[in-house]
């Protein structure tokens, strides 16, 4: 899960706001010359928390800079997508890719019930998506592929959102799921012969299968013209060759994005 639903979720709002005109300021000169401008840019410090690795009890805190900025609906740097393009684009849906980065990640010091497994790094992973908006909900789906090789292979995510857009507020709510490869699986949460002397854990193999269910919800708020604030809160379990890994300590599964954005 960890930031494959916040991206999920911060592409639904690029559809959800939409031209609604009530989430909108009252027009003034210097409105109109922004809403005219190609930029929109909207930066501030965030965090991110998270389990400290998949399957753990305990969760971890990252520091965040929040970035807002597109270009034309074209190119954007949003949330965990440093870098992406939409492809095909309208008013309704999105199409296209990025590279995203997410903290998955495990360390060995992490905890002492990780001895002897080694450490998985986290990295920069390509990002295939496509969401549309009818009426008030929103459908995303999205492609990672792990290009860092670091063994985190390839996971998919679906997310449905119901949104609902109030003066100067964006309330979305939904259900999801990620599935992921084999590859992936087997690095996070399989545990191979050699692991097994070295940790103790029993040797654990798996292969490809749904990896949580999930419920997110977004919020975002304009305080005023310029400061906007949003949080997103996802809640998850495990599920398959995850929910069963002698890895695993907790199956619930919580992350927290949180930011406020000066917007220019």
């Amino acid at each position: 899960m960890n930031a494959l639903a916040c991206a999920a979720a911060f592409a639904l709002t690029q559809c959800a706001w939409g031209d609604d005109a009530t989430t909108e300021p009252p027009a003034t000169a210097d409105a109109t010359t922004q809403a005219d401008s190609p930029w929109k840019i909207s930066i501030g410090p965030g965090f991110y928390i998270a389990p400290e690795y998949p399957g753990a009890r305990h969760l971890k805190l990252y520091p965040f800079p929040a970035l807002d900025i597109s270009y034309r609906d074209r190119f954007f740097s949003q949330g965990p997508d440093v870098l992406g393009v939409n492809v095909i684009s309208s008013e309704n849906y999105h199409v296209g890719a990025s590279l995203s980065f997410d903290f998955q990640s495990r360390k060995v010091s992490d905890d002492s019930h990780l001895h002897g497994l080694g450490d998985v790094d986290d990295g920069p992973k390509l990002r295939l998506f496509a969401d549309y908006t009818l009426w008030a909900f929103t459908g995303a789906v999205a492609v990672y592929q792990d290009i860092s090789g670091h063994g985190q292979g390839t996971t998919a995510s679906a997310d449905l959102y119901a949104s609902l857009p109030l003066p100067g507020w964006l309330f979305s709510v939904g259900p999801g799921l990620t599935w992921a490869n084999a590859v992936y699986t087997q690095t996070l949460f399989g545990v191979t012969p050699q692991q097994s002397a070295a940790s103790g854990l029993p040797v654990y193999q798996t292969g490809a299968g749904i990896r949580d269910l999930h419920m997110t919800f977004y919020a975002t708020h304009d305080f005023s013209k310029h400061w906007v604030g949003s949080i997103n809160t996802t809640l998850g379990r495990l599920q398959h060759y995850a929910a069963g890994s002698p890895i695993t300590e907790r199956r619930r599964e919580l992350t927290t994005f949180a930011a406020l954005y000066y917007r220019f």
